[in-house]
Parts: C-alpha cells; sequence; structure tokens
C-alpha cells in the first residue's frame, strides 16, 4: 500500500511544504471524522487531467463507515468527482446534491476545500460521505457534535485546521468518546458530553459543567495551584485563537489529559473545544510498572551483592586450606560472572543486557589468572548486542570456562599466544568462537568424556540453560577452538 507522499509525488505537482500540511491534517482528521459521523476521504488533483486521487483515508469510530472497501489510491474522474471540483474551484464548501449508492449503502456527500493557510489556493479536497442507512433523529449529543465538526471543517477551509503540532506531540489524543466540551465566546460551558461531566465529577466537582466558567472551574480543582493556573491559562489561550499543547493534571487522585482547540470558523473566535480523558488508571498501571522495575532492579543488585559476598568467604576459606585453594579460587571466578551479569540488570531498564562489556570484563579476569609467567593477550571480534538475562546469565558462565580453561590449559609458562573470541548473529542464533594459539587438544579428546568439572559445566549449561551446542576441535594453524550456537528465538 502506497503512503500519502508516495501518492502525492506521483500524481501531483504539490510542495513539499503542501505535502506536509497534508501530513498534519491525516494526523488529526479522525478528530473531524467522529464528530461528522461520516468518513473522511483525502483527494488531491491528477497532475495534468480532470481526474482526483485518494491519498487518505479514516472511518468513524462514532458511526458505520460509508465505504468497506479501502480508497486510498483510487482515482476517480467525471461526474463522480463533479462536487470535487465544484469545491475546488469555488474554494468553498459544497453541501448540495442528493444521496449517492455505493451498493445497498446510502450516502451523502459533502466536499471541503483544503487550503494550507488563510488566501492561499485550494491544495487539496476533503470528500466527507456519511452512511445514511442508520440516519434517524439526532440526539443533543449529536447535535452538538455535528455543530462542532462543522465549524472545524470551515476551518480546514480556511487554513487555519489542524493547528501546528507542539514538539514531543504524537497523536491527537483525547479523543471524542473520551469526553467533550463545547465553549462560548466568553469562556462559558455550552454542553458537556456524559463522559466530560463524569471526569469532572472525579476532579471533585459535584455541579454540572453547563453554565461554568472552564477555566476557572479546572483551575480551583487541580491540586497544584501552579498547574491550575497553567491549564486554565491554556483554555482561555484557545479561545483567543491559539492551539496551545495538551496538559494532564492531577486533581482528587484523578489524573485528566486535557486539550482545547479554538473555533473560529471564517476567522471569528466563537468559542473552543476542549476534549478531555479520564487517565486515572492508566497512570496507576504506569506507576505500578515504575515500581515493578525498581523492584526487579533492587533484587538484582541485592542478588549481586549477596554473590560477592559469597565469592569473598571462599576467598577467605581459601587463604586457611591451601589443599583446596585451586578448588576454591575456580569457585570464586564463577560465582563472580554470575555477578557481574546481575550487576548490569540492577542498572537496567529491562530484563536485558548489553553483553559486550560483560565478556570484556570475563576476559579480563581469565587474563589475570594467567600470572606474570604467561604472556596471554585475550581479544573479541564482533559484537554480542543486547541478550536476555536468561541467555546472559549461563552465557557469561561458560564463556569465563572456556576463556580459563584456554589460559590455564592452552599454553605453558613461557608461552606467548592470544585467545580471541568472536561473536556474530545469524537467522535468530548467537554464534561464538572461542580460538586460541595454544597447543591444541590432548590425542583422543571427546568433549563428552571429559572429566574436567569446568567441561562438564560447559556442556551442561550450552545443551540445558541455553538450549544450543558446542563442539571443542583442533584449529586450523594450530591451537584450540571452541565452537558455540545459540538459539535467540522467543523462549
Amino acid at each position: 500500500m502506497s503512503t500519502l507522499r508516495d501518492l502525492v509525488e506521483e500524481h501531483t505537482a504539490l510542495e513539499p511544504v503542501d505535502v506536509e500540511h497534508l501530513h498534519r491534517l491525516a494526523g488529526d482528521w479522525q478528530l473531524i471524522s467522529d464528530l461528522s459521523f461520516a468518513d473522511l476521504l483525502l483527494w488531491v488533483p491528477v497532475r495534468g487531467s480532470e481526474q482526483y486521487v485518494c491519498v487518505a483515508q479514516v472511518r468513524p469510530t462514532t458511526a458505520p463507515t460509508a465505504y468497506q472497501d479501502d480508497q486510498v489510491g483510487r482515482v476517480a474522474g467525471g461526474p463522480e468527482v463533479a462536487h470535487l471540483r465544484v469545491a475546488r474551484s469555488q474554494g468553498r464548501i459544497w453541501r448540495e446534491g442528493d444521496p449517492v449508492w455505493y451498493g445497498d449503502t446510502p450516502a451523502r456527500h459533502e466536499a471541503i476545500p483544503i487550503r494550507r493557510r488563510s488566501g492561499v489556493e485550494v491544495i487539496a479536497v476533503v470528500g466527507r460521505d456519511t452512511n445514511l442507512s442508520t440516519a434517524r433523529t439526532p440526539s443533543q449529543l449529536e447535535l452538538n457534535y455535528l455543530t462542532t465538526a462543522d465549524d472545524l471543517a470551515q476551518m480546514m477551509a480556511d487554513g487555519t485546521f489542524p493547528p501546528p503540532r507542539h514538539p514531543g506531540e504524537t497523536t491527537s489524543a483525547p479523543r471524542v468518546g473520551d469526553g467533550l466540551i463545547r465553549l462560548d465566546a466568553g469562556g462559558k460551558v455550552t454542553y458537556a458530553s456524559p463522559n466530560a461531566q463524569s471526569a469532572y465529577r472525579r476532579m471533585g466537582l459535584p455541579a454540572h459543567l453547563v453554565g461554568e466558567d472552564l477555566a476557572m472551574v479546572t483551575a480551583r480543582l487541580v491540586d497544584d495551584p501552579l498547574e491550575g493556573t497553567d491549564v486554565s491559562q491554556r483554555i482561555l489561550a484557545a479561545l483567543r485563537g491559539d492551539a496551545p499543547a495538551r496538559k494532564e493534571v492531577d486533581a482528587r487522585g484523578a489524573a485528566v489529559l486535557v486539550r482545547a482547540l479554538p473555533l473560529m470558523p471564517a476567522a471569528v473566535p466563537i468559542g473552543a473545544l476542549v476534549l478531555v480523558r479520564d487517565i486515572t488508571e492508566v497512570r496507576r498501571r504506569d506507576r505500578a510498572l515504575i515500581t515493578k522495575d525498581a523492584t526487579i532492579r533492587e533484587i538484582h543488585h541485592r542478588v549481586k551483592n549477596n554473590l560477592q559476598t559469597v565469592a569473598a568467604l571462599l576467598r577467605l576459606q581459601a587463604r586457611r586450606e591451601p589443599a583446596a585453594r585451586a578448588a576454591l579460587e575456580e569457585s570464586v571466578r564463577r560465582v563472580a560472572s554470575i555477578a557481574l551479569v546481575h550487576e548490569t540488570l540492577a542498572m537496567s531498564s529491562d530484563e536485558a543486557v548489553e553483553f559486550d562489556g560483560i565478556l570484556d570484563r570475563v576476559a579480563y579476569a581469565a587474563a589475570e589468572v594467567a600470572g606474570p609467567d604467561y604472556s596471554v593477550r585475550i581479544g573479541r571480534e564482533g559484537t554480542f548486542g543486547i541478550l536476555p538475562a536468561e541467555v546472559a546469565t549461563p552465557l557469561a558462565m561458560v564463556l569465563n570456562e572456556l576463556l580459563l580453561n584456554a589460559v590455564e590449559h592452552g599454553f605453558v609458562p613461557g608461552d606467548d599466544g592470544s585467545v580471541t573470541v568472536t561473536a556474530y548473529r545469524f537467522r535468530k542464533e548467537l554464534h561464538v568462537t572461542v580460538a586460541d594459539t595454544g597447543k591444541g587438544l590432548p590425542d583422543g579428546f571427546r568433549l563428552d568424556d571429559s572429566d574436567r568439572l569446568g567441561l562438564q559445566i560447559v556442556r551442561t549449561l550450552v545443551t540445558g540453560e541455553l538450549r544450543g551446542g558446542i563442539e571443542l576441535r583442533d584449529r586450523s594453524g594450530g591451537g584450540t577452538e571452541a565452537v558455540l550456537v545459540v538459539p535467540l528465538a522467543k523462549r
């Protein structure tokens, strides 16, 4: 499916600034579609012809659609687009004409010319097509919706809608169904939808909103006086013709998002449209998630501390019992490799870690084991990237064992060599190679038959925790290499 920009560039000669305006319109016109109970189709004239191409479409969430099929990309001409030609050539909203039929669905056509700003030529036409199959006597809510939709449609034709987008705002929420309040030119409420009234009741207003000065009422209800003054000024700014940014306010335990839009058809300020959304439960869940994340990070921090305590106790035991020193020091290194992962997770906002830094620290510890009698360099090629904790913890232990094995058993005192860890991803798998330039594997060596504790730990973790495979083999050109393949698909 082609995008709005693709279709405009293919079929028209509109300037980039015009295309940007159409993009902003398509990002904010769900509001008008819902208020109109109608589909909105954005039509642009095809270069060098009398035809029009539909470059965007939005369906109402408040009424049935007039089109079951997607209209984007459709090119139309002849009598079918006569109303679009009138709106474009005369620069006015076209509402004449009898209903038309799309299959079994009767629809009413309207055409709204689109300008980038007042006084410039029409760059596109919005078709407002209403499904008439469920037509009935409108309620007070529907009448207010339709009146407001007509005001905004005139502002589209004037070039004053949509308003400029504020930095950081990606959507036009709140929506029509969340809560709608209409103000007159003096800032008094002339209509408040049931959801809007409910939102203000949650903020502590016992009375009905109609007839109230909304800016004053809102400022009085908000807990923080500074926030109350801010949201009040934004409502007053909309009455003056500005389009301020959305504002989230707290009052009596309720959180409400407020958006104020000016109503100024034909450049005459007649009031404002205020959309409100009760987001109390959304914010409660956000706070619960933040608390949960903080708790998880604290758990990782405490696990890391406990592991470091265990390592310290093992070091103390090793000094007291020289006969068991080697085994205890190996245990210290294993515990330390797990602690590294938990230390990283304690500083992360999710259960994933950047593994390259962990490997570099494990490699540094392994190089220290070699001592002054060896000249073994440990390096890394490629990148592991971000790994989930369930992969990072066992992988850190595996690489710790492999690096220690390469340093301690691959070289003899006085050797000058290197160990290289290579990592890359391929088809949702992590491929890791630990290669050394040492003396190679003993004759007849088989990993499955090895009685070394370190290699048994490696084999168990790779095949069990990591659900992968490992092979130890002689390296071309001398030395040994361990090849791991770890699946990264969702576990």
